[in-house]
């Protein structure tokens, strides 16, 4: 091979090489860098702001006092009214009737309006009335107090199991019914 014909092919080489890793350092590391900084992204939206031993109170303009309490809270990046709660309990306070004590193992809180979500077993409190469910929603805005699945009213004669409990802060007007027609509310007595 002569030298002339070998510094072509050198030149060639060292030409389709030079391509390549432009091409390369321009297209593949600019995938690599961009997917970095998607996880960077990722990462700083999975990191929390978690506030230990919350506690909340509001006053409706009948004197009625809420009290939400929780273990730890995170607050939520897309609506910093919302937070996340876990081992949370509830205190209503009623003006002319006997207190309201609600737990759950979470719950949902909004703090423009204090609506509470709780879920995971719910117990409520009041008097010699017990009520367990898998969810409650309490809002104040609408003054109601959905309660449902698995819902089971135990008083001192009865056990009642229903679909629904819905009940009226301010009246205290209860209705208890079933998703479906063809169901039935079941009531078993104690005695």
């Amino acid at each position: 091979m002569t030298k002339k014909k070998f510094g072509k092919i050198f030149f060639i080489i060292l030409f389709f090489l030079t391509l390549f890793v432009i091409i390369y350092s321009k297209f593949f590391r600019e995938k690599q860098t961009s997917l970095t900084n998607q996880k960077e992204v990722e990462d700083i939206s999975n990191n929390s702001n978690i506030i230990k031993d919350i506690e909340y109170r509001a006053k409706d303009t009948d004197g009625n006092e809420y009290i939400i309490t929780a273990k730890q809270g995170e607050i939520d990046y897309s609506n910093s009214n919302i937070l996340y709660l876990t081992k949370v309990v509830g205190l209503i306070r009623l003006v002319n009737s006997e207190n309201i004590t609600i737990t759950s193992e979470f719950g949902k809180y909004n703090s423009e309006n204090f609506d509470t979500i709780f879920t995971n077993n719910v117990i409520i409190n009041y008097l010699d009335n017990k009520i367990t469910s898998e969810y409650l929603d309490f809002s104040l805005e609408r003054n109601l107090m959905l309660i449902s699945k698995k819902v089971v009213y135990t008083n001192l004669e009865n056990i009642l199991y229903a679909d629904v409990i819905e009940v009226d802060i301010q009246t205290k007007d209860t209705k208890i019914f079933m998703y479906e027609d063809k169901k039935k509310v079941n009531i078993k007595s104690k005695n």
